[in-house]
């Protein structure tokens, strides 16, 4: 991970150079043009709504790291083909693809091509507006011949209108009149096609995080026509055999008289604008582009609904697009802000990663929510367990809704988990550990498929929505279903293991923490199941009871028993919890500490993050954690803990944790928070607040960290202000930072939205909409209703430890065999370190 390059004066970490990237708490400012981060900056600026994403490529094309216009859930599949098969093994691979790019608008004056690597620039700005969804850009250029000429461009992807995209672009001469002309293109880039075949490209290496590459041709075309008004372009993915339509129209106005120009092949098409630019007269093009996509619907069809697409939103104009935006995002920011009292660094990066979570799902409805959103190709597109523990929980306090159409997927995808448990010899369903299409796309099963704990994953998220929604009916149709088929599945994997008390294990699984895999009895898998197991019994109790006749369906549909349903609460009460009593603590799986030590803290720089150094079978020999494993289930599951316990195990366990994965550090400043580590949690904190906006793991340029985003929020909510939601009792114990005066957010509970602020002294609640709720602090019940804001006195912020744990407290413990546990490195044989 980065360093951050000082401390400011606030104490906030600067990871940017706040020259080019001031400070602002609305938006994100690009004051200076560099093509040396220009993959990041691409992710950076991307805009989208779910459903599609244009990455902030500059307009010309030329200049880019990576080229990406994406759809979510629209991908190709291919066949992994695995060096020694075994069965069961998956079998077919998915990658998103990069469909046609409707962002190229290249400008050319006097003949001479705006270029921004090579090009004059004056002045230069660029920013992407998070109240109104708007990506800007300002710039002044001299042309070789000495000529000034603004340019102004603004992006939008709407999140009222699903399938549109709308670019303006406006150019103005200030010194004297020249030939202008303004070519606005559409590409099909997974073709290979582009004008220009330059790049600065970026180093190859293994890297399990990036997408596949294609080495064949993806996208078909099967349709293309177009006119001097409108171009229509169609196209079959070679093998998913998903379908796609691109359209696009534009508005020129010139002042004047202007030519234009119009070309339709296959995979390019143009729309070519050529006047006499006079100065002080400002040549302005609009231009609009629909996209639809199905698994099924012809292209032809498909390219009819762009047309119409089309039609309303030329007939709405564009006035009421950027309107209807701005209104959106206010009413999304009015439900889901968060802010720091006087501080701009922390409240635009707060801001920032919320806004890119309404870019990845807001209008993802029928998709899932990927861990790269549609801002790049990173992780091939593929929707993970992360995705119901980090991003669902955002949006079930914030945006019911979305977090509805985020489940609803999932049970779309129950009938091919049910297919992949029947393939591992399991009952009920195990959904795939990476997936598009509902089919698992993990060729590693050891750090894939084994994460078994996917199941209890997506009903931990049911669950949750269940209880703070009070929406049964999603349950009685569709959410009970996954949570008996998940229940079924916890059931046949666990087995009983007598020696006194009889106890129910899982062996064979893999947790949260990939540098440990296919082990028995990992913590944070038995934890969950439990929880899973609980859930579903209790779910189908209540069910019955309150919903009869779903009931009676679902018994049915189902072919469910009391039987099997009291044979789930049996096994959940036996659930095998490790406590190594010699250490104090609850191991991360059966053997853990039968294995030495890694020792981070001398491991060099140079050598992380370790699974790009270090073969999986040496770092499977060590104590060490790509990411919080027992610390996660502490947070989800903090309630079948003692603080002792929590607090034990966090000393044992932070010190080993490399943070290589960016779900680990938000989590960790949750737990470093309530246990009182207050400057640890903080440091955590910054970690995951600017992982994009500093590139701290190196690899922006592929993408956004979604989960990371959403962890922001818990560790602001759940952290910082000490919320808890458990069997649905809202509770606070905050750890409000000392450097902090005020933290304040917004939850929305069964149908009433609570303005919660976190102060040294006091908590206040205010109900902005509903008719009010109850929560507790510290122990105390607080009933909150409309009438009036109530406040809750804090005599503390919780216990407060300077530094860390300290990583040398457990080297030289004895296990219980005598032996004691010691730490070292793995080095090559003839390397520097030896």
């Amino acid at each position: 991970m980065k360093p951050a390059q000082r401390a400011g004066a606030d104490g906030v970490p600067e990871y940017l150079d706040r020259l080019r990237f001031p400070a602002d708490p609305w938006r994100i400012v690009e004051s200076a043009y560099n093509a040396a981060d220009i993959g990041v900056t691409e992710t950076l600026f991307a805009i989208g709504n779910g459903y599609l994403g244009l990455r902030g490529n500059v307009e010309e094309g030329r200049d880019f790291h990576t080229h990406g216009t994406f759809i979510n859930g629209f991908h190709e599949t291919w066949p992994i083909r695995h060096a020694e098969e075994a069965f069961g093994f998956a079998r077919v691979g998915q990658t998103i693809v990069n469909v046609p790019d409707a962002k190229v608008i290249r400008l050319y004056v006097d003949d001479e091509p705006l270029l921004l690597a090579v090009s004059d620039l004056i002045d230069y700005s660029r920013s992407l507006n998070m109240a109104d969804g708007v990506l800007t850009r300002d710039l002044l250029w001299r042309t070789p011949s000495g000529n000034r000429v603004r340019v102004r461009s603004r992006r939008i992807v709407s999140f009222t209108q699903r399938h549109v995209a709308a670019m303006t672009f406006e150019v103005t001469l200030l010194d004297k009149e020249a030939p202008v002309a303004i070519s606005s293109q559409l590409l099909n880039r997974q073709a290979g096609l582009d004008e220009y075949a330059v790049s600065p490209g970026s180093k190859k290496m293994a890297d399990p995080r990036k997408a596949e590459a294609f080495a064949e041709r993806v996208l078909n075309p099967v349709l293309h026509r177009g006119d001097d008004a409108r171009i229509v372009l169609g196209y079959r993915c070679a093998n998913s055999d998903m379908t796609l339509a691109v359209a696009m129209e534009h508005e020129f106005d010139s002042g004047g008289e202007f030519e234009q120009l119009t070309e339709v092949e296959g995979d390019y098409a143009k729309h070519v604008f050529r006047t006499r630019g006079v100065p002080g007269r400002t040549i302005k093009l609009t231009k609009f582009v629909s996209y639809h996509t199905s698994r099924k619907v012809p292209p032809r069809e498909l390219a009819d609904r762009c047309n119409r697409t089309l039609d309303r939103v030329r007939a709405d104009g564009l006035t009421k697009l950027f309107d209807d935006q701005k209104a959106w995002l206010a009413d999304f920011w009015e439900r889901s802000d968060v802010e720091i009292e006087g501080n701009a660094k922390i409240q635009q990066a707060i801001r920032f990663n919320l806004f890119s979570l309404a870019q990845a799902a807001a209008r993802a409805e029928g998709n899932g929510i990927s861990a790269k959103g549609v801002t790049g190709s990173g992780y091939g597109g593929h929707y993970f367990w992360d995705t119901e523990i980090y991003v669902v929980p955002f949006f079930v306090y914030t945006s019911p809704d979305i977090a509805r159409n985020a489940l609803r997927f999932r049970y779309t995808m129950l009938p091919a988990a049910e297919a992949r448990a029947g393939e591992l010899a399991q009952h009920g369903a195990l959904y795939p550990w990476r997936t598009i299409n509902g089919e698992e796309a993990s060729a590693y099963y050891a750090a894939g498929t084994a994460q078994y704990h996917i199941d209890a994953d997506i009903s931990f998220a049911v669950d949750k929505y269940v209880k703070a929604t009070g929406d049964d009916e999603f349950l009685a149709r569709e959410g009970i279903d996954i949570l008996v088929q998940t229940a079924r599945m916890w059931a046949d994997l666990g087995f009983w293991r007598g020696n006194g008390d009889e106890s129910f294990r899982i062996h064979g699984v893999t947790g949260p923490d990939e540098y440990t895999t296919v082990v028995n009895d990992n913590l944070y898998t038995n934890v969950m199941a439990r929880f899973n197991l609980r859930a579903a019994a209790r779910a189908v109790r209540e069910l019955a009871n309150t919903w009869p006749n779903e009931y009676a369906r679902m018994v049915v549909r189902m072919d469910l028993g009391d039987e099997e349903v009291s044979e789930w609460e049996r096994a959940a009460e036996a659930m095998a919890i490790l406590w190594d009593e010699n250490i104090g603590i609850h191991p991360q799986d059966a053997l853990f500490h039968e294995r030495e030590i890694w020792d981070l803290a001398n491991t060099p720089p140079e050598k992380r993050p370790l699974l790009l150094h270090f073969h999986p079978l040496v770092i499977y020999r060590f104590q060490v954690l790509k990411q919080a494993d027992v610390v996660l289930a502490l947070f989800l599951q903090g309630n079948q803990f003692t603080p002792e316990q929590k607090k034990a195990d966090f000393d044992y366990y932070d010190p080993i944790t490399t943070g290589d994965s960016t779900l680990s550090g938000v989590v960790q400043a949750i737990i470093a928070a309530e246990v009182g580590y207050h400057e640890l949690a903080l440091k955590y904190f910054w970690d995951g607040l600017f992982v994009d906006l500093g590139d701290l793991h190196s690899n922006t340029s592929d993408g956004m960290h979604i989960a990371s985003t959403g962890g922001v929020w818990a560790s602001l909510v759940h952290g910082f202000a000490g919320m808890r939601d458990y069997d649905g009792v809202i509770s606070f114990d905050p750890r409000l930072p000392e450097s902090w005066e005020g933290l304040t957010f917004k939850l929305t509970l069964r149908g009433s939205r609570l303005k919660v602020t976190v102060r040294a002294h006091e908590i206040v609640f205010d109900v902005e909409h509903g008719p009010g709720t109850t929560v507790h602090v510290r122990g105390e019940r607080v009933s909150v209703t409309k009438f009036e804001p109530v406040s809750v006195a804090l005599s503390h912020q919780g216990p407060r430890i300077a530094g860390a744990p300290d990583p040398k407290a457990f080297k030289g413990a004895v296990r219980a065999d005598g032996t004691v546990i010691t730490s070292s490195i793995p080095l090559v044989p003839g390397s520097d370190e030896n």
